[in-house]
């Protein structure tokens, strides 16, 4: 059923009809209303689990643990400082093997205090033991969540789909709502692999030292490249069910003759086709490869869609490792090595929801001497005030304060 909705709710839609037994909640922009939307189906009778209203980001998920170690479908959503104040439970989720699947609303991380989007959240817990899931579209976000209860339930798992801020989770499309019915012939009646049982005692978390810790991190990652495979097989049977292409690892476009490729996540795939096409009518070759499985990493994947052909390849980032830069392009470059790689270029882009324009990508595409690393839409001026001031006097004061003056705007707490 195609319908006009705010993606937060189209997501809500979808986690209902995967029928989750547990959902626990902590609210935190701009994860908030889906959360909300699944509460009001709770309390209406329209969705039948139990949902727990919780202190902390970290209770969230300590929740969502203890009831999907008790055989319980569990599911919440998170945000930006709320994913870091839950880290410690997040990679406990992952490493006692507990199915979990969690809505990441991508925001940045502060200080200073920024609500809007950039990956740099889900990107600091990348390392954690969860499959990442990226979604390009508000249609591609409510698949994914479908998908990922599937995924997670059938390696025992934990699932993020991460959905740009704002820009996916407050815009309204319209989507492919579909039936219950369909959703529940795709997702299998959830059979925990392990699950606390009176009649049958286990020890779910016990301390494991160094005799048999390797083994066990062993086949955490053995699981992790396992899951390539089912998230293939998922989209494949997504695909038969719903009739429609969504998930899986990569999407290439126009990629089968670029001399340029642009390697991208989230929903600045849109802007980076639109340019694309625009360069294309003026007989540029260049393609695009978005990537949707993001942990694990689809190195093969990768490799296959890059080909032999592409010159350049522009890795566009949302998020910025300080010290190093790119944080996908380190993944590219490890999937490319030991083979005749072309020219890699990283282009950080729209931290803190600065917007990834089309004359900017434009721009930055038709440069034939683009730097390793480039920042897109970079004010020096800015930086290199700001920079004087700091070596004129040693207390030369905050920096975001500093540059905010600079450009006129009195600096405000967000609460």
């Amino acid at each position: 059923m195609l319908k006009q909705l705010e993606g937060s709710r189209a997501v809500a839609e979808a986690v209902a009809m995967c029928r989750p037994q547990v959902i626990c909640a902590y609210p935190i922009t701009p994860q908030t209303h889906i959360v909300e939307a699944l509460s009001a189906m709770v309390k209406t009778g329209d969705l039948e689990a139990e949902f727990l209203n919780v202190e902390s980001e970290f209770a969230a998920m300590s929740v969502a643990i203890g009831a999907s170690a008790a055989g319980a479908r569990a599911y919440t959503a998170t945000a930006s400082q709320g994913l870091l104040y839950m880290s410690e439970a997040v990679y406990n989720a992952a490493g006692l093997g507990l199915p979990i699947v969690m809505t990441v609303a991508n925001r940045a991380i502060g200080a200073p205090i920024n609500i809007w989007n950039d990956h740099s959240d889900s990107m600091s817990q990348r390392d954690a033991g969860w499959l990442q899931l990226f979604a390009e579209t508000n249609q591609e976000a409510l698949d994914l969540h479908i998908q990922a209860f599937r995924i997670a339930e059938e390696l025992s798992i934990p699932v993020m789909v991460c959905m740009d801020g704002f820009l996916l989770t407050h815009a309204s499309e319209r989507v492919d709502i579909p039936e219950p019915g369909q959703v529940d012939a795709f997702l299998p009646r959830y059979e925990p692999r392990q699950v606390l049982d009176p009649d049958d005692p286990v020890s779910i978390g016990a301390m494991v030292g160094p005799e048999a810790f390797t083994e066990v991190r062993y086949l955490a990652f053995e699981r992790m490249r396992q899951s390539l495979g089912v998230i293939e097989s998922a989209a494949a049977d997504f695909a038969k069910t719903f009739k429609r292409d969504s998930g899986g690892l990569v999407r290439p476009y126009l990629t089968d003759d670029a001399e340029i490729i642009v390697i991208a996540l989230g929903s600045v795939l849109g802007t980076v086709k639109d340019t694309v096409d625009d360069l294309r009518a003026d007989g540029m070759k260049v393609g695009v490869l978005g990537i949707t499985t993001f942990r694990p990493f689809p190195a093969e994947a990768v490799r296959e869609a890059l080909g032999v052909k592409p010159r350049h390849v522009i890795v566009l980032e949302r998020a910025l490792a300080p010290g190093t830069g790119g944080i996908v392009t380190a993944d590219i470059r490890m999937a490319l090595a030991g083979r005749l790689a072309p020219r890699i270029s990283t282009v950080i882009a729209g931290l803190g929801g600065r917007a990834v324009t089309r004359k900017s990508l434009r721009g930055l595409l038709e440069q034939d001497d683009l730097d390793p690393l480039t920042f897109l839409d970079l004010d020096t001026r800015l930086v290199d005030r700001e920079l004087q001031r700091m070596r004129a006097a040693r207390r030369s004061g905050p920096s975001p304060e500093n540059i905010l003056r600079d450009l006129g705007i009195t600096a405000s707490g967000i609460g």
